[in-house]
Parts: C-alpha cells; structure tokens; sequence
C-alpha cells in the first residue's frame, strides 16, 4: 500500500482536472478535427467501424491515425509507468510533462490550420499529438489504479452508480466521485464546444494551461515533500 501523504492526497483534484480535460479534448477532436475522438478510444473504434462501413462524414484515416497514435503514447507512457515503484516518483511528473508538452505543440499546430497549404498536414498532426498525449496519460494513470478515475472511461463508472446504487442493494462506494467524474467529463465537453466558438486555438490552449496547472501542483508537493524530508 502506498504511504498516505499530501500527494497522494492531491492526485484525486488531480485526476479530476485530467477527466474535464479529456471531455474538452473530445469535443475538440470530434468537432473540429473530422468526427474523430483521439482521447476516448471506445467511440473512435466505432467511428473507426463506421468509416469502414462507408458512413458519410467519417474518414478511415482519421480514426486510424488517432487510434496509432494513441497506441504509441500508451506504449511510452506504459514504459515510463513501469519504471514506478510507487505512484509518488518523478517519474509520473515526467509524464504528466509530456501530455502537457504535446498538447501545447497541438495547440501551437493549430494557429496554422487555416492555412490551406497545409492543412491537412496540421489537421493530421493535431490528431496525432492529442491522441499520444491522451495514451501516456492513459498507461499512466492506469498504473494509478485510483478506483473510477480513469479520466477517460465513463461506461464502467456510470455502471457502478447504478449496479453498485442502495436502489440495487447495494452500499453505494464512492458515489460522490463516480458522479463527480461524470459531471466533469461533461463539463469539459461542454466547455470545449463553446470556445470551439471562438477558435480551436482556444480550446486548445485551454486544454494545455489546465494539463500545465497539473504538472505544476505535483511538482509544488514535490518540493513541500522533499523539504518536510530534509527537516
């Protein structure tokens, strides 16, 4: 069992902010990128069977790049991940570091997709980077293992509020959070469609500054641990 400390006690708001960002991320890719999800892999598998069905408005190279892509951000953040020997090392600060890092390429990407030259190439590449920055923060909160706080999968959570519910006879473990997950992810969702109203720039870079703020208070704990240690 991992020692209880303020850290610990801070990845919850932490994976909290993580699960808004994914509704944001979401709404970005599906809205402004061609009806693809490079952060829920669930619903870009379907959009990915659809395409390949011939669905109007779907594009098959779309949902695969994002589908790759993610695969390899899983596999780096896997690696990374499974140097862990608890949740509390640098090295999940490394890795929330470069979600941050590519989401703010993504973001910087984005002020050129108006231009028709290279559009393509930069609507690509803004799929690529989200959906890799999506997949190491996937493997590694996986790792976590922090119960209803995937950040990215709903089904299970919301299956829990029901199956697990008083109603069910059960005890209802930790509604407060499940629902709290749910309302986020929404949340994000919701406000990624409206700053798509002004921009993908904006959204974009929304989705960047709350990932940097992640980093930011793990690395604040870090320093407060590291001095409690030294005294």
């Amino acid at each position: 069992m991992t020692e209880e400390t303020p850290l610990n006690q801070t990845l919850p708001l932490l994976l909290y902010i993580a699960t808004a960002i994914t509704g944001l991320i979401d709404a970005i890719s599906y809205l402004a990128l061609g009806h693809v999800f490079t952060a829920s892999m669930t619903g870009n598998v379907v959009l990915l069977a659809f395409a390949v069905g011939g669905a109007p408005g779907l594009s098959i190279k779309r949902s695969l790049t994002a589908l790759v892509a993610f695969l390899i951000g899983a596999l780096i953040g896997g690696r990374a991940a499974s140097r862990l020997s608890k949740v509390l090392t640098p090295s999940w600060i490394a890795t929330a570091s470069l979600e941050s890092v590519l989401l703010l390429v993504a973001t910087l990407a984005a002020i050129n997709l108006g231009d028709s030259s290279g559009s393509s190439v930069t609507l690509y590449s803004i799929i690529a980077l989200t959906a890799c920055a999506m997949g190491i923060r996937n493997a590694t909160v996986r790792k976590m293992a922090i119960p209803d706080l995937t950040t990215t999968v709903l089904t299970m959570t919301i299956t829990g509020l029901a199956a697990d519910s008083r109603f069910a006879g059960g005890t209802s473990p930790r509604w407060q959070r499940r629902l709290l997950a749910v309302l986020l992810m929404f949340f994000g969702a919701v406000l990624g469609t409206l700053l798509l109203k002004v921009s993908l720039v904006l959204a974009l870079a929304t989705a960047t500054v709350s990932s940097i703020s992640c980093v930011a208070m793990l690395m604040k704990q870090r320093v407060v641990l590291a001095t409690h240690a030294a005294t």
